[in-house]
């Protein structure tokens, strides 16, 4: 069973979500950096749908104010998918993706953040659990000087993480 601890706002969430929060961020509207998302979907429902929207949500009044879809979804594409059944290993997908741009940002999702170690670790936790049955990688930006990665994770109870990084 997961520990869950309960958030101001009285929901609970798991603790390798806070764990990953603590890392990257909470949720939020900054539009520059990380922050971590998370909501129980359907099984059957449109993964890249819910990361667009969790980008989107993120970016906030931004979209509109610098180009709007076009601007941002430029880049959007789908740049990893792990093949069903595949065991986790976060940090070795996220190193073999064979996009350049995508590629840029990985050294910042796992080095270049305050505490590495502890951040590797809770991506691990999140991303290469067992029952993650869908788990890929958006590359993101604005077309010129930002750009970023969307992971996104689904469990079979349908606990869903994303962890969306935006930066210039």
């Amino acid at each position: 069973m997961t520990e869950k601890k309960t958030s101001a706002a009285g929901s609970a969430k798991p603790t390798y979500v806070t764990d990953l929060e603590k890392a990257y961020g909470a949720p939020s509207q900054e539009g520059f950096g990380s922050a971590v998302f998370f909501e129980q979907l359907k099984s059957d429902a449109y993964l890249e749908k819910e990361a667009l929207a969790k980008y989107k949500y993120f970016v906030g009044e931004q979209w509109d104010r610098l180009g709007g879809d076009k601007a941002w979804l430029g880049p959007w594409k789908k740049v990893y998918s792990r093949k069903s059944g595949a065991k986790g290993d976060v940090v070795n997908e996220l190193k073999g993706i064979d996009d350049f741009d995508a590629q840029l940002s990985v050294p910042m999702i796992l080095e270049s953040v305050e505490n590495a170690d502890a951040a590797v670790k809770a991506l691990a936790a999140v991303y290469d659990d067992p029952s993650v049955t869908d788990f890929t990688v958006h590359n993101t930006g604005d077309g010129g000087a930002m750009s970023g990665l969307v992971l996104s994770g689904r469990r079979t109870n349908g606990e869903t993480t994303f962890l969306v990084f935006l930066m210039d």
